[in-house]
């Protein structure tokens, strides 16, 4: 782990003149004036980050990791690929890279775990696929695309998850695969804050990151997908889940209206119907994506002390990515365009 950007096969590519439009803390996008023949955005987690702690090669990584991300969905976009597929391979890569809490790199549990949850969503025939708690699953997206596309179901979880996973042949890894030295630390960190203070070491505690990978995307065809992938919240117990595997919470997708990915606390998401509430907002209320975005996450989430913050696609292409917190990995291309950033701007 000596060289997460070798690890990760990550190149820095990123675009010039590609800033957000508005300069604040809702990263929006102007209204596009065409549709443009593709878009896509990603997230790679909300939370504490803030500038000043952040080394100048991690942040080199951060936005290398990210840039590469794009790339990989792009150039599915590109040659007429479905947004299911850009989605899928692109949140694949950022399980892979040991820089976010998904897949490989995931923060551990009070027990000492990786527990791992994803989801994914068709907005052309609204089908969806989740997934929650597995632990020997190598990308828990692609699971969930498995149960979506091959089952009669929605989310499953746990044991009878990963049987599933076998009876399709999806690859299997010893839990070591998920190990990495910084979110073992993390988690120690976290049950020796717990010994002193029991809601400092809980999921109250306002000092956690959230960390979570997300992707949606706009197709050549015009649709629209969504998924998120995650190993949840450092040192959480009794096989919680969050927003992440709730289809409508953190995950959602409609040719109708948008497609979200979420990060963040996710309790607050779960209660709110986070992702749902921006389509919803747009399909009865009339509201423009930027509206219903700003509204949820800078307005209703903060009322109610729900940090973090989301992406969202519209079927116009639009682009929003709104976060009420410190800071949030993100990025989006669309053809000739592309952007990365990490803090408020």
């Amino acid at each position: 782990m000596k060289n997460l950007a070798t690890f990760c096969l990550l190149t820095i590519i990123i675009a010039t003149g590609c800033k957000t439009t508005d300069g604040n803390s809702t990263n929006t996008m102007k209204p596009t004036s065409s549709k443009p023949a593709y878009a896509m955005a990603i997230h790679g987690g909300a939370g504490a980050i803030s500038k000043a702690n952040m080394p100048p090669e991690k942040e080199k990584e951060y936005k290398a990791a990210l840039d590469s991300a794009l790339t990989i969905g792009e150039q599915i976009l590109q040659k007429g690929g479905s947004a299911m597929d850009a989605v899928t391979q692109t949140i694949v890569f950022l399980e892979n890279c040991p820089l976010f809490n998904a897949g490989r790199g995931a923060v551990f549990t009070h027990e000492g775990k990786n527990e791992l949850d994803a989801s994914i969503m068709d907005g052309t025939s609204q089908k969806a696929g989740a997934v929650g708690g597995v632990t020997t699953v190598k990308n828990p997206i692609r699971l969930a695309r498995a149960v979506m596309e091959q089952s009669a179901h929605v989310l499953l979880t746990g044991q009878g998850a990963e049987q599933f996973a076998r009876e399709k042949g999806l690859e299997m890894v010893d839990p070591k695969w998920f190990f990495t030295q910084e979110r073992w630390d993390g988690l120690q960190k976290a049950l020796e804050a717990e010994k002193k203070d029991a809601r400092t070491g809980s999921l109250e505690s306002a000092d956690y990151k959230f960390g979570t990978v997300g992707c949606v995307a706009l197709d050549q065809n015009g649709h629209l997908a969504a998924g998120t992938s995650t190993g949840g919240m450092t040192n959480k117990r009794w096989n919680r889940l969050g927003d992440s595997p709730i289809i409508g919470a953190g995950t959602y997708a409609s040719n109708d209206a948008c497609a979200v990915s979420c990060t963040g606390h996710g309790e607050y998401f779960i209660r709110y119907a986070v992702a749902y509430d921006i389509c919803a907002q747009m399909t009865y209320g009339g509201k423009t994506l930027e509206q219903a975005t700003q509204h949820t996450v800078m307005e209703k989430l903060v009322a109610k002390g729900g940090s973090g913050g989301l992406i969202a696609l519209d079927t116009l292409g639009n682009i929003c990515q709104p976060f009420n917190s410190e800071g949030m990995y993100r990025g989006w291309v669309k053809p000739g365009q592309r952007y990365v950033g990490i803090y408020k701007e």
